[in-house]
């Protein structure tokens, strides 16, 4: 027994040590590098959980372990050990216990929930996120030059909620970009249409679909959100690390789900306007169409909750 739990321990070991982390990776516990000024919110919250889950792991297997070997049926003793119908303080502790693990879990969660998804007045930059089947559209809400129209009035934003528009800046034309499944990065070669970012700057994402449920998320991000056909939603973050980061749809959405790939550029503030104006050049201007409008119900919903 004792030379198979070693070989049992041994092989744990190896296990744990034999990945692909190195020893600086090992404490995000599988997690990318953060790369905005919000994600180690997310990193603090799966650390602390995967903390809890240890810690309660630790406890649960040490007393099973501990029944298994100080309790076990001795070979030259035979007898019924006693027989207790109730044990009031070990019912209450098993009770109580999962009660205060559940309830502080619960508390950390909400907490960072409500701080990461509020949103401020004005964001910086906003963008629309058009999802569809199968890539993904951008729609850079911004006043570009050579692009008229107001983004507060497009019909090709009529999908969005009024509430998101009120934070529109004003006479703002618009420029836009659409990839489609075989678009390419040119700098990387990644597959899948390029949204820029500028660093520095707060990002509010406003979340569309022309089709079926998909789902935006930006790995190093350590965000994602719904993309949800009659239902608009949103979250900001603030890029603060230069770079292309890989971007793709987390919702099965259909037979090529795997082919919704993106990527996200965060430049200088000065490379975004310029980006800005090269979309403008190339007539990529004004939007296309954000998608499937608000149903009867979440129009209800929305109103109750101003």
């Amino acid at each position: 027994m004792r030379r198979k739990l070693l070989q049992a321990l041994t092989a744990g070991l190896v296990l744990a040590t034999a990945t692909g982390c190195t020893w600086e990776d090992f404490p995000r516990l599988g997690m990318p590098t953060p790369t905005t000024e919000e994600a180690p919110r997310i990193l603090s919250l799966w650390q602390g959980s995967w903390a809890a889950a240890l810690a309660t792991g630790v406890l649960v297997w040490g007393l099973i372990l501990w029944s298994c070997f100080f309790h076990r049926r001795s070979r030259t003793k035979v007898e019924v050990p006693p027989q207790n119908r109730y044990n009031l303080p070990i019912e209450a502790l098993y009770t109580i216990v999962p009660l205060v693990i559940v309830s502080v879990l619960f508390y950390f969660t909400a907490r960072d929930e409500s701080e990461l998804m509020s949103l401020e007045d004005k964001p910086d930059v906003t963008v629309n996120v058009v999802g569809f089947q199968w890539s993904w559209c951008f729609n850079h809400v911004e006043n570009v030059e050579g692009s008229t129209g107001d983004a507060k009035t497009s019909k090709e934003l009529a999908a969005i909620p009024d509430r998101f528009k009120e934070d529109f800046p004003a006479n703002a034309g618009g420029v836009h970009d659409c990839g489609v499944p075989g678009t390419r990065n040119p700098q990387t070669d990644n597959p899948g249409p390029t949204l820029w970012l500028p660093k520095g700057k707060k990002v509010r994402f406003v979340l569309t679909s022309r089709d079926v449920i998909h789902s935006f998320w930006v790995v190093p991000f350590l965000m994602k959100q719904d993309v949800i056909p009659g239902h608009t939603n949103a979250f900001e973050v603030t890029p603060n690390k230069e770079g292309t980061f890989m971007g793709k749809c987390a919702e099965l959405c259909g037979v090529d789900h795997s082919r919704m790939l993106f990527n996200v550029k965060v430049v200088s503030p000065e490379r975004y306007e310029q980006h800005l104006q090269d979309l403008a050049k190339k007539g990529q201007t004004g939007y296309v169409p954000a998608g499937i409008a608000q149903t009867s119900h979440e129009k209800n919903r929305e109103t109750n909750n101003l």
